[in-house]
Order: C-alpha cells, then structure tokens, then sequence
C-alpha cells in the first residue's frame, strides 16, 4: 500500500470539506486514510499534545468568558449581600470574595496567605461568604460564626471565623461556647443566637449564589471580576490583585 507523505496527509486535512468527503470514499479508500492519519499520529505523537493545548486553551477561554457573565449578573449578590462579614479596608479599591468552609483544608491553607494578602496590601475589601458543604460539623461552625456576628458584631465574628479555622474538635453549641469563651466571648446570647432563621437564611443565600455562579468546591474566590475555582497561593493572589488595578 503506497503510504501519504506527511504534507500531503496534512494537505488532504486542511481541504475544504466540499473538495474532501468521506462519504464519496469507498470502503478501501477509507481504511487506507484511516491508516494513514494513524500512522502519521504514531510517527508525530506531539500533534496530540498541541491539539490538546489547544483544546485546553479554547474550553478555558470559553470558561473565563463565561464566569465574566456570571460575576456581573450576579454582582450585588456577591459584593453587597448585606449580610456577609467585611474585613479588611471597607473603602478599598479591590474587594476579594472567598466562598469557605471551615473544615476545609485548602480554606485553612489559604487563610493565613489570605490574611497577609489584605495586611500586607492595606487597600483591599475582604467579603467573606460562609459556605459550607462538607457535613455537620462545617455547617455548626458556619452557623456559630454567623450568630457570633450577629450578636456581638465583626471584631467578635473575626475573633470565631480565625479559631474556627485551627479548630478540630466537637462542634455541638456546648463544645463551640467553650470556643467562645476561649475568645473571651460571652457565649450564652451567640447560643441563643443559633434558633434565629436568618442564619440559616444567610447559609442558604449563599449556596444559591454558589449554583448560579457554579461553584461546587471551597475555596472560591472572587477578585473584581475575575472567579477562581480553587486554592491560590500568596503570590498569585498578589498577582491577581495587581492585574486589577491595572485595568
């Protein structure tokens, strides 16, 4: 069987559809085509890898697009809920949203680099979006975190949200007002707290925002306009904040 040099297989690819038709093949002329492009793929194994880049590139371009359209639809919902814990420079220039769970490892990873990050920086608006999704004991925490808020404000709930980040006991309100207490917090109205409906309201909220902007894991962040899925070391975050300001 006489075999296709390279460019003229590449040649035979790049024609127009009209000038090249599978269907006006015969069964012989089809098996002998099949076999070359297999042996031309076997023989240069690296045009896989450069169709898969861009592939990749492609679905991620598409996907960047995409969540563009998602953090501007959904922008009041993400930015100003008026519910959510703001920490940082309220009136900074570049406000970073992380949806968390306080049983997740990547969340407690990021959380002292995202702490350094808004230290550091002194000029970014930290929203906080208690998002847990990982059993009970994450959303007894989430729930503690956001009674602490209510009933004794942000610097009690910053106090709870960094100890629940290093915390691996009992999440019961027993074992969480010993936490609290711990914090130099009075513990009684927080558990008091708990039976209100607008915590979980709150939770709920959030988990709405998080399937419409399709987010299924912690942590997610949101810096501006841009959606990570995902764990994000320092100095990328650092990166991403610079790019920002850019424009």
């Amino acid at each position: 069987m006489k075999r296709l040099a390279p460019f003229a297989l590449l040649g035979l690819l790049a024609a127009p559809v009209q000038a090249f038709d599978l269907t006006d093949m015969t069964e012989a002329e089809r098996d002998t085509f099949r076999d070359e492009v297999r042996t031309y793929l076997l023989d240069n194994p690296e045009v896989i890898m450069e169709a898969v880049s861009v592939l990749e590139a492609r679905n991620a371009s598409a996907q960047e697009t995409d969540d563009l359209a998602l953090v501007r639809d959904n922008a009041d919902a993400i930015f100003e809920d008026g519910f959510s814990w703001v920490g940082g420079n309220p009136d900074g220039d570049v406000t970073v949203v992380e949806f968390l769970d306080y049983r997740c490892g990547y969340c407690r990873k990021a959380f002292d680099e995202v702490m350094e990050l808004v230290s550091s920086d002194g000029n970014i608006r930290l929203v906080v979006k208690e998002f847990p999704i990982l059993g009970q004991a994450s959303l007894d925490s989430s729930r503690f975190a956001i009674a602490t808020y209510k009933v004794a404000g942000g610097e009690a709930y910053e106090l709870m949200h960094e100890a629940l980040m290093d915390y691996n006991g009992a999440t019961d309100p027993a074992a969480l007002s010993r936490l609290a207490s711990g914090l130099g917090l009075d513990p009684e109205p927080i558990v008091a707290a708990l039976e209100d409906s607008a915590i979980d309201a709150d939770i709920r909220e959030n988990h709405e925002l998080a399937t419409k902007l399709k987010i299924n894991g912690t942590p997610t962040f949101v810096f501006e306009d841009q959606l990570i899925r995902g764990y994000v070391p320092l100095d990328a975050m650092q990166q991403i904040v610079s790019d920002q300001r850019e424009g």
